[in-house]
């Protein structure tokens, strides 16, 4: 179970710009402008590092989905962008609107800001109103990008909206995309080896009682994304998985 200390240490936003928090039209200009920026997401990729990537497959062409994700650094962006047979609505934290260029690129590519660290609703009926039109929405569960290097304790909200919107969840984990990792070897005109790997889709029980339902998706999630990466990349749920692989 996460300790209080743990949920604590999950960020919170300061900056609030709640008129931000919509779901993005999809006018002909803004699906130009996703088309160019995948295509300039995958030079990046391929300028930048050696990327390996198993199961687009599993990724559906219709349907609506909930696409979770571990979350190392800026590079998973980059490389699922890249990369995406789909494209995916994309949940950024509010904060980078205040990054010059960046904050602009997400606007014109139109995201879902969310507010982290509180009951963001404007975000959460956003996300549930883009799955209703039969939309993908990719987001990270760790609601952070991971300190460690590692899964980090999972928040409910993926398992929220994927049992709200009775949608199917799609496993997608990265290696290789942390920041330091990434930025050094820019530094030194290397590229770096990367890798993103996407699993097959999968539902959550929903249990008679709700909260229970969201405790017990949370962790079927966080699993299923455990079970998925190497074991230097389990954190938190090294010992878990490992303990569900040896008694099966």
């Amino acid at each position: 179970m996460p300790s209080p200390t743990s949920i604590q240490s999950k960020p919170q936003s300061e900056v609030t710009r709640s008129e931000l928090i919509i779901l993005p039209a999809l006018t002909p200009w803004r699906s130009l402008v996703r088309i160019l920026i995948c295509w300039f997401s995958r030079l990046l990729v391929f300028l930048w590092t050696r990327p390996v990537v198993r199961g687009l497959g599993n990724i559906p062409k219709q349907g609506a989905a909930l696409l979770i994700s571990n979350h190392l650094g800026d590079a998973d962006l980059v490389l699922g962008l890249a990369f995406s047979p789909v494209i995916v609505e994309i949940v950024p934290k509010i904060e980078l609107i205040e990054i010059p260029i960046l904050g602009s690129l997400l606007q014109a590519y139109g995201v879902i800001w969310v507010r982290r660290g509180q009951p963001d609703r404007k975000a959460l009926r956003a996300i549930l109103q883009g799955l209703k039109e039969g939309r993908k929405v990719g987001l990270a569960p760790e609601g952070r990008e991971s300190l460690t290097g590692a899964l980090e304790e999972g928040t409910g909200g993926a398992a929220y909206l994927a049992l709200k919107a009775n949608v199917p969840l799609i496993p997608v984990t990265f290696t290789g995309t942390e920041n330091q990792c990434v930025l050094n070897n820019i530094k030194r005109f290397r590229r770096t080896n990367v890798s993103m790997t996407i699993g097959p889709p999968f539902r959550l029980e929903n249990l008679p009682d709700w909260r229970e339902a969201v405790t017990q998706g949370t962790k079927t999630i966080m699993y299923t994304l455990a079970r998925q990466l190497p074991p230097a990349y389990r954190g938190v749920y090294k010992i878990e998985v490992q303990e569900q692989s040896e008694r099966v």
